[in-house]
Order: structure tokens, then sequence, then C-alpha cells
């Protein structure tokens, strides 16, 4: 083997090596950029049903307030049948 064959492989195994370095560093960056997407989804969907339980009681008493208020309509709409 010539000495320039030689220089040419070293250099292809060099190239090679920092290829599959950067490779390798691209492969870390994805795999902490799906974990945090995972994360701000998780906190993301989390944060909706934390609200949800959190304002639950004030739907549920306006829901009870608006069928009171419908029934007390039902009443008055039947109140104003009778007097015509």
């Amino acid at each position: 083997m010539s000495e320039e064959e030689k220089e040419l492989l070293k250099r292809s195994v060099d190239l090679a090596e920092e290829n599959n370095d950067m490779l390798r560093a691209i492969r870390r960056s994805m795999r902490f950029a799906r974990f945090m997407s995972i994360i701000y989804w998780v906190f993301i969907i989390g944060s909706a049903i934390g609200a949800y339980y959190l304002i639950q009681p004030y739907i549920e008493s306006l829901t009870g307030v608006y069928g009171g208020a419908r029934d007390s309509l039902d009443s008055f709409k039947s109140a104003l049948e009778i007097f015509k």
C-alpha cells in the first residue's frame, strides 16, 4: 500500500468517525426534542383536565340555575295560558 493510499484511507476513516459523531448528536437532540414535546403535551392536557375539575362545581351550579330558570319560565308560560 502506497503512502498516498494510506493517507486517503486515514482521511476516509477520520471523516467516517466525524460523521458518526454528528449523527449521534443529531439522534440525541431528536430524542431530547421528542421527550420535551411529550412533556409539553402532558402539561397542556393535564392543565386542561385540572382546570375542568377546578371549575366543575361552578359549571354544575350554573346548569342548576339554568334548569331552575327554565322550570320557572315553563310555569310562567303555563300561568299565562290559564289567563287566556
